[in-house]
């Protein structure tokens, strides 16, 4: 398995990571929001529909998921995620762009089976599954950096329990020196 630094990209580059690895870099993590943010826009420009729960499932899913994947991105963009270590940001990124590909997808899939063939909303289908392949592709860049982060969460636990039973077992003179 590759290391957090493989996953970052070359320097210079821009990272190809979910939103936390690629703080650093604002190309592709604003690619989402963006998306989302088109899909919204042209679904909002229908003037009427005659079924209109696909349209109103769709704008529901597009607004959601700009809203919460702006304010993820702007939480890692300014490092305020750091203030918070409380929370498992790498498992917050995955769930983010695991939910908003599955909801993208069934949102696309329902306003394109209810489509009336305007303009607009053809543009919104578009939109919706070229945001559900981003974010299918940030949901896989996400797990991978999820496993390597578990990864050196229990290596850490390990070398740290290793390093107290040796302070304590393997010098009894301090054990003397303090009783």
């Amino acid at each position: 398995m590759r290391s957090g630094e493989e996953l970052d990209g070359f320097e210079g580059e821009a990272s190809s990571t979910s939103m936390i690895s690629g703080a650093s870099s604002p190309y592709q993590p604003t690619t989402e929001p963006i998306l989302a943010l088109i899909a919204f826009i042209c679904i909002e420009t229908i003037m009427e529909c005659s079924p209109c729960e696909g349209l109103y499932f769709f704008e529901f899913v597009s607004c959601s998921a700009f809203v919460v994947t702006g304010v993820l991105l702007i939480l890692f963009s300014l490092n305020l995620h750091m203030r918070i270590p409380q929370i498992n940001w790498n498992l917050t990124d995955l769930v983010n762009t695991g939910l908003s590909t599955f909801f993208f997808f069934i949102a696309s899939i329902v306003l394109a089976a209810l489509n009336h063939k305007s303009g607009a909303e053809i543009a919104a289908v578009i939109f919706g599954f070229l945001a559900t392949a981003v974010y299918a592709v940030n949901t896989f860049l996400a797990v991978q950096k999820w496993r390597v982060s578990i990864h050196q969460q229990s290596a850490n636990d390990y070398i740290r329990a290793r390093t107290e039973s040796r302070d304590v077992d393997g010098r009894p003179e301090i054990q003397r020196l303090d009783t």
